[in-house]
């Protein structure tokens, strides 16, 4: 014999999967890499002046989801920032 149970409901026919609170957002917020533009300043170790916008206060690297940099650039952007760290720029 199958138990018919009405206790328990599929997950998408509850009342509150209906409201807008608990539903995923389908359209993402992006920007522009600011490095990736025309005539965008050239990453180097010895561009402190761009180098020191993408170092936090407590000299840490600052995320590309914070910056929008692309994955290219913050790869380059941080192989920079390391080596002016090294040699005592930053």
């Amino acid at each position: 014999m199958k138990r018919k149970n009405k206790k328990f409901q599929k997950r998408g026919s509850s009342s509150l999967s209906q409201l807008s609170l608990f539903k995923k957002n389908d359209v993402k917020f992006s920007k522009k890499c600011p490095l990736s533009t025309k005539n965008a300043p050239i990453i180097d170790y010895k561009n402190l002046s761009l180098l020191r916008k993408y170092v936090s206060e407590n000299k840490k690297i600052v995320s590309s989801k914070i910056s929008s940099v692309s994955l290219n650039k913050q790869r380059k952007l941080t192989r920079e920032i390391k080596k002016a760290k090294i040699l005592g720029l930053i």
